[in-house]
């Protein structure tokens, strides 16, 4: 399971919990009903995808509810100007100059094709505690390494507000 989780990430987790038990469950418990009472249920295909839904949406809240169990809360605090948690980066390759912008995430949130890295993927732990014109070294592997500098730091909310930029 995921072992470590912010406290906005438990929060969010649990509101999507509550939202499967007292919205998506009913709705799904009735399509079930209706889909039933359509008679034979050999054939009836209404039967076996409302059964199906219903049963994903509770795989689901079994899932999210482990995941907050199992968990290991980590701390989003850091200090102003340096990177931590929920903080969007921008940085320079120094072997191409080339800029990217990540958000630093927990692995229940990443995606790297929306910019949202890790905090335990190799450029994520390079980046966690450094500031503002830092050079941090990533390791990727044994044999691959490169080198980024830290360009600006946003602190946004979890809307993708910007908070403030260093």
């Amino acid at each position: 399971m995921y072992d470590q989780l912010t406290p906005s990430d438990i929060k969010k987790m649990e509101e999507e919990i509550e939202y499967r038990k007292l919205v998506v469950r009913p709705k799904a418990l009735e399509d079930v009903k209706e889909a039933r009472s359509h008679g034979d249920l050999s054939e009836n295909f209404e039967y076996y995808a409302a059964k199906k839904f219903k049963n994903q949406n509770e795989s689901r809240i079994r899932y999210l509810d482990r995941m907050i169990r199992t968990a290991r809360v980590i701390s989003e605090d850091s200090a102003e100007d340096e990177v931590g948690m929920n903080n969007t980066v921008t940085v320079q390759f120094l072997d191409d100059g080339s800029e990217e912008t990540y958000k630093i995430v927990t692995t229940v949130r990443s995606n790297s094709l929306q910019g949202l890295i890790t905090n335990e993927s190799p450029l994520g732990k390079a980046l966690l505690r450094k500031k503002v014109g830092d050079v941090a070294h990533v390791q990727v592997n044994d044999a691959v390494g490169y080198d980024v500098k830290i360009v600006k730091i946003e602190n946004t909310d979890d809307d993708g507000d910007k908070i403030r930029s260093f």
